[in-house]
């Protein structure tokens, strides 16, 4: 059996025992996780998900943290006395192991979900659509959560969440998918909920 699952804004297909880098996650060498987006399962069944095939999951082990093969660019500014710079960048990656495909149950399995380690940058903060745009929310719960403990979300964004009227877990644990891509918009950082998972993370929250 092999499964074409999602992480980090990428697509993989793997099988059970491939090993492969992804984007970094938030998770510890020898740890044991579990990848929730599975758009695909292929073998004597072909099942194709819409996005997503429920309740399907790709178990893994993280082997170690690394990083990236070197980038390296040359920077040369013109009329500026020629000055002339070389930059090099090594992209924080992930290995993992996969050790089990689940084609059901995977919802239910108690396997930490691989989420991403990235954070949201200020600048997409700021330009984010004025809360008076924003979707519609769940009612909030009076006090509320720190949504800061969310992967990503800082001071900033965790204001504009609750000028949206997204106080709790429960609320961000409870969005459908017509929420994350009003979310996504209203936030100017389409598509970073579903890598963050905030959704997991959230109904990991409310249920301890």
């Amino acid at each position: 059996m092999f499964a074409v699952m999602k992480t980090g804004g990428k697509q993989y297909k793997v099988q059970s025992g491939d090993t492969l880098r992804v984007e970094r996650l938030a998770a510890d060498a020898g740890e044991k996780i579990q990848f929730n987006d599975i758009l695909m399962l292929g073998g004597d069944t072909t099942v194709v998900g819409a996005p997503f095939v429920m309740g399907a999951a790709v178990q893994a082990e993280v082997i170690d943290q690394v990083k990236g093969d070197k980038v390296i660019h040359f920077v040369k500014r013109r009329r500026k006395h020629g000055s002339q710079r070389t930059k090099g960048h090594r992209q924080k990656l992930t290995l993992v192991r996969v050790t089990d495909i689940l084609a059901e149950g995977g919802d239910a399995s108690g396997v930490k979900a691989a989420i991403g380690s990235g954070s949201v940058s200020g600048v997409a903060v700021a330009s984010a659509t004025p809360a008076a745009t924003a979707p519609k929310a769940a009612p909030a719960t009076v006090g509320g959560d720190d949504l800061k403990v969310l992967s990503g979300v800082g001071p900033a964004l965790e204001k504009k969440l609750h000028d949206a009227g997204v106080t709790t877990y429960a609320q961000i644990a409870a969005w459908t998918e017509a929420d994350v891509e009003s979310f996504g918009e209203l936030l100017s950082f389409k598509g970073r909920i579903e890598r963050e998972g905030w959704i997991e993370q959230a109904k990991n929250l409310t249920s301890n």
